[in-house]
């Protein structure tokens, strides 16, 4: 079944861009539909009801948030244009915690785009890809700034240990692999000792070519798998998020938020 239906979080920012230029590419090489969302909250750093805020400072304010999110609109109308998306798309704003927003709109799409996590993002329209992964159950694909390859794949890497996330965003990438038609499955770390030749023949019978690269279990998994991908340049990164609890990778640094903040290619992400 072919991805028909992508959804783009859309926030102004340069990774944004490279998610919404993605996503354009993507549509036209499955005959796709692109819908856009701005999700933005609204959480005000300064309390506008306090007296002690003057009336003319709370309209100041309020002409400020107004500023970015129309800046934003305009950037989005400017990338739509120069990509040739349909006139009639529209950057859908939505207001809430922006997280929670995504995560409800993304399980009516078969796949939402995002930009990578950038601390220089407005607050107000601040995403973690990661979040919205564990929380829509819809695979996500996360677009570091500056990639403008578009989304003609020929090899992909699918990072495998057994579990059952991985089992998950092989399922929501099997279309894109089968499409590709090469796959690398990277084995690293601790893993499920079921036979990878019982992956290897699934995959072939999707008509995938694929090859298996097995790392020590005792090399670290996102240095391992972010250099594999900068040594031999795939153009998709697939992994499943969190097999551990997403308070001990919050805590302690896992693997799924290391690779998200220091990949140069893109990554789909299911949990």
């Amino acid at each position: 079944m072919p991805v028909m239906n992508l959804l783009v979080a859309f926030n102004g920012s340069d990774g944004s861009v490279a998610a919404l230029r993605y996503a354009a590419s993507l549509a036209n090489r499955f005959g796709g539909h692109v819908n856009a969302m701005l999700a933005h909250s609204t959480h005000e750093v300064i309390d506008k009801r306090t007296r002690w805020i003057p009336k003319e400072a709370r309209v100041l304010l309020d002409e400020a948030n107004a500023r970015i999110l129309r800046e934003i609109e305009a950037r989005f109308e400017t990338e739509r244009a120069a990509l040739g998306l349909p006139e009639g798309l529209r950057l859908q704003e939505v207001s809430g915690r922006v997280d929670q927003v995504l995560s409800e709109a993304a399980r009516h799409y078969d796949v939402m785009i995002v930009g990578a996590r950038s601390e220089a993002d407005d607050e107000h329209v601040t995403l973690h890809p990661d979040r919205i992964a564990l929380l829509s159950g819809r695979p996500i694909i996360v677009v570091p700034a500056g990639y403008d390859a578009g989304a003609g794949h020929s090899h992909a890497a699918l990072a495998w240990d057994g579990g059952r996330a991985a089992a998950r965003a092989l399922s929501d990438s099997l279309r894109l692999l089968e499409d590709e038609g090469r796959v690398s499955v990277l084995t690293v770390g601790p893993r499920n000792p079921w036979p990878i030749s019982d992956l290897m023949a699934h995959l072939s019978r999707h008509g995938v070519e694929a090859t298996h690269e097995d790392f020590p279990t005792s090399d670290p998994v996102a240095e391992t798998l972010l250099g594999w991908c900068d040594a031999h340049s795939p153009s998709l990164l697939v992994i499943g998020a969190y097999e551990h609890s997403k308070f001990r990778e919050d805590f302690f640094g896992g693997a799924t938020t290391h690779i998200l903040s220091r990949t140069r290619i893109p990554v789909l992400l299911s949990h």
